[in-house]
């Protein structure tokens, strides 16, 4: 596998996000691979932070749950302090800032942020040093290349977000299918006006 800045090894995956019509559909595989090895075939990397906004990650697993108790533990004190919720939005930004912070000691991992709020269902991408994009969909990892055709191919705007689960997931597998990082199952979280809905599905 190729090497990144100071030598670490690029660690696989494949994740996915999107916006539909009544919500966000975040999706990732369950491989967490290390240089040559599978470190672990039931690794996490979709978590939701409330009801209303989940985060998904592609790369080194102790940064990127480095990034999520920082991001989940602003934003709860945000929420106690002033009595609002805060927007997806405003939850990117506050994680940009971080990452951007640590600039000169980078986190290895890419980020999506992505929630349902009252203006309607929002995804933000970030890349290691805080670089901070809004899109409709987007898939990010070694298998990224392989998802985000499937994605392009079937999206469109007026997604319900059971399609959407099906599109993420049927995207995760064709990465899988050609990708050696990743495998082993796929996680996807549901954020919808009922709430957030976690699911597994089988890699085939």
């Amino acid at each position: 596998m190729p090497e990144a800045q100071f030598g670490y090894p690029v660690t696989g995956a494949t994740t996915v996000g999107m916006v539909c019509k009544d919500g966000v559909v975040l999706a990732s595989e369950k491989r967490v691979a290390y240089g040559f090895s599978i470190m672990t075939k039931s690794g996490k990397k979709v978590f939701p932070i409330n009801d209303r906004m989940g985060v998904a990650f592609a790369g080194l697993i102790s940064d990127s749950q480095a990034v999520l108790r920082r991001l989940a533990a602003e934003i709860n004190l945000y929420e106690l302090e002033t009595h609002k919720t805060m927007s997806v939005k405003a939850a990117a930004k506050i994680l940009a800032n971080i990452l951007y912070a640590q600039r000169a000691y980078p986190v290895f991992t890419e980020t999506m942020v992505g929630g349902k709020e009252e203006g309607g269902a929002r995804l933000f991408v970030l890349d290691p040093l805080g670089s901070m994009i809004e899109d409709k969909y987007a898939a990010l990892g070694t298998g990224g290349a392989v998802a985000i055709g499937i994605i392009e191919s079937s999206y469109t705007p007026d997604l319900s977000v059971s399609s959407g689960r099906e599109l993420a997931v049927k995207a995760v597998r064709a990465a899988i299918s050609r990708d050696v990082a990743s495998g082993d199952g796929i996680d996807v979280l549901l954020i919808s006006r009922e709430g957030a809905t976690e699911a597994t599905y089988p890699a085939k």
